[in-house]
């Protein structure tokens, strides 16, 4: 089994131009609503570039990011100096192995299917865990899974994206191919970025993997890790969750 980090320090200087484009924006305020009312330091598992540590740093919310993959890291401070902002405290680190001290925080975060990019359930269980140990008596543990992975249509080697100007300026294409693996759960994104045209075009692969995990089972595993489950959403502003609905968001809160 492969693990879940591979690909990403590829994928960071695409991330946020592709990110602009389809997630954008449209969980932040949800995030930083849960994080204002958590009243105490905060934990992002899977912070990437920033995109949410950032701007809630810049609200004065107190922050700490985590996230494997070095070349993600690298891109929060130009973030926090286009926001005007201090850069916030990231941390490189595996989030099964958390260097965090125990009980110091009142929420940890888990936003945009990042438990869904840990590859085993061993890690996985390693990540719930130590998401219970920072967290102080009474703390959250928010959790966004994305729901159509499994659904995902196999295609190879698509055309989805073209932009006349990328994020260093060239012409660029996204071309992807997606494999699923039914026994496993799991989704293989395997995408080529073009950059530019012709001779000197630059084309920059890698691929990226998703599981497939059921709501109920997430659920469980939290029940047994010694949270429980609070709220299950279907959608940022707090809609009512069914199978349907586009997000899954799970609040479990720390006996």
């Amino acid at each position: 089994m492969p693990a879940g980090h591979e690909g990403w320090g590829a994928y960071a200087p695409f991330y946020d131009w592709e990110n602009a484009r389809t997630m954008g924006r449209r969980d932040l305020g949800f995030w930083r609503q849960l994080a204002a009312q958590a009243g105490g330091p905060v934990v992002e598992l899977g912070s990437g570039t920033g995109r949410l540590t950032v701007p809630l740093h810049r609200q004065g919310i107190p922050i700490v990011g985590v996230d494997y993959t070095a070349e993600m890291l690298r891109r929060v401070a130009p973030r926090a100096r286009r926001s005007r902002t201090t850069r916030p405290r990231v941390v490189r680190a595996d989030a099964s192995r958390l260097p965090l001290a125990d009980g110091a925080f009142r929420l940890v975060m888990a936003p945009y299917g990042f438990l869904q990019s840990l590859l085993s359930d061993v890690v996985l269980s390693r990540t719930i865990r130590e998401a219970h140990r920072v967290l102080a008596p009474g703390g959250l543990f928010g959790i966004d899974l994305v729901p159509d992975v499994p659904r995902w249509r196999q295609y190879t080697r698509k055309v989805v994206f073209f932009s006349p100007e990328g994020p260093r300026g060239l012409p660029i294409t996204l071309r992807e191919t997606v494999r699923q693996d039914r026994e496993k759960g799991l989704t293989t994104f395997e995408q080529e970025y073009i950059e530019g045209r012709g001779p000197r075009k630059q084309v920059t692969p890698f691929t990226i993997r998703f599981r497939t995990l059921p709501l109920p089972k997430v659920a469980a595993r939290l029940e047994r890790a010694g949270f429980e489950v609070e709220a299950v959403l279907g959608d940022y502003r707090g809609g009512t969750w069914d199978s349907r609905a586009d997000v899954w968001l799970l609040l479990a809160r720390k006996r």
